[in-house]
C-alpha cells in the first residue's frame, strides 16, 4: 500500500502504543536519551504511552528501568494487562483447559515432534506470570529452573494459562509457513500468531484475545476510542492492534503482514521513530 508521512498523522493522537521487541528497543534492548526523555514529556503532558508486547510481565522489569516508564503494559499478546509502577497485574486472559487440550492434540496430531510451553498466571497474581516447557521444547533463552514435564497439559494442571507457545524443529518450516499450517487447525480454538520471523515458534492465546483487543478494553477504560489512538508494531502479532488504532504504524524492516496494515512507516529503534512520533503528537 501507498504509506503517509508519519509526521502528518500525529494531530489528534490522544493515546500511543508500542511493541517492544523490534519496534522500541534496540537489539541490546536499550533506547535513547531522546526516547527517556519523550516518554518523561509524555507523562508530564498527560498523553499515554502504553507498553503492548508479546513478553511475559517478569521480562517487564528491566525495560521499566531502561526506559523509566512507570505506565500500563499489555503483556503476552493480550493476555495479561500490567501495572509497571506496582507490578500488579490489573487483568488476565486464559486459555480453558479443555481448550488447551483440544490444541495441543490437534497440533501433535499433525506434527508429532512439536513441543510446547506455557505462561500462567501465578497463584498470587502479585508477581506475573511463571513458565514451564516440555522436555521436547527447546528454548531460546536460558529460562533457569523453569518448570519441566513429558506433557504440557500435565505442567499446566489447576493452572491460568495465559500464553501457550510451541516449536518444532527440523520440518523445514519457517516462521510464516508454521503459522499458516497452525491457523488451518487450531485458528477456531485460539488466537495464533507469531512474533519472530527468525524463529519457528507459535504464540496462543484465548480465542478473541490479542494486542488489539487489550488495548482496545484498555483505552476504553481511559475514554479513549480508536479514532484518537495510534499503535506501532514490527511482526504479525502486532496487526490487530494496528488495524484497530486510527493510525497503524509499521517501523522500518517489518514483517510484510504489517507493512500492508500500516498507514505509514516510522524509523526503526535505532532511528527513534516511536518517540519521534510521541514527540510530533506532543508538539501537535
Amino acid at each position: 500500500m501507498t504509506h503517509a508521512d508519519w509526521t502528518s498523522l500525529a494531530d489528534g493522537v490522544r493515546l500511543v502504543a508500542t511493541d517492544l521487541d523490534g519496534t522500541l528497543l534496540r537489539h541490546d534492548g536499550s533506547v535513547s536519551a531522546f526516547t527517556v526523555d519523550t516518554f518523561a514529556r509524555a507523562r508530564a503532558g498527560g498523553l499515554p504511552v502504553v507498553f503492548v508486547t508479546g513478553r511475559p510481565p517478569r521480562w517487564l522489569p528491566t525495560v521499566a528501568e531502561s526506559t523509566g516508564h512507570s505506565g500500563v503494559a499489555i503483556c503476552a499478546n493480550g493476555g495479561v494487562v500490567l501495572d509497571l509502577a506496582t507490578g500488579a497485574l490489573l487483568a488476565s486472559h486464559p486459555i480453558p483447559p479443555e481448550t488447551l487440550d483440544e490444541v495441543v492434540r490437534a497440533l501433535r496430531a499433525e506434527l508429532p515432534a512439536i513441543g510446547f510451553a506455557a505462561e500462567w498466571v501465578t497463584d498470587t497474581g502479585e508477581s506475573g506470570t511463571d513458565f514451564g516447557h516440555e522436555h521436547a521444547f527447546v528454548p531460546r533463552y536460558d529460562v533457569g529452573d523453569a518448570a519441566r514435564d513429558h506433557d504440557v497439559r500435565d505442567l499446566t494442571s489447576g493452572r491460568r494459562v495465559v500464553k501457550l507457545l510451541a516449536r518444532v524443529l527440523g520440518t523445514g518450516h519457517d516462521a510464516d509457513s508454521f503459522l499458516d499450517h497452525a491457523l488451518e487447525h487450531v485458528a477456531h480454538l485460539v488466537t495464533v500468531t507469531h512474533s519472530n520471523a527468525d524463529d519457528v515458534l507459535l504464540e496462543m492465546s484465548a480465542a478473541g484475545v490479542s494486542k488489539g483487543t487489550s488495548l482496545a478494553a484498555y483505552a476504553d477504560s481511559l475514554g479513549i476510542r480508536a479514532a484518537d489512538a495510534a499503535a506501532a508494531g514490527d511482526m504479525p502479532n502486532d496487526v490487530p492492534m494496528l488495524t484497530w488504532a486510527r493510525v497503524g504504524l509499521a517501523v522500518e524492516g517489518a514483517h510484510s503482514a504489517v507493512l500492508a496494515a500500516a498507514d505509514a512507516v516510522l524509523p526503526g529503534p535505532d532511528g527513534d521513530g516511536v518517540a519521534r512520533f510521541v514527540a510530533a503528537v506532543l508538539d501537535a
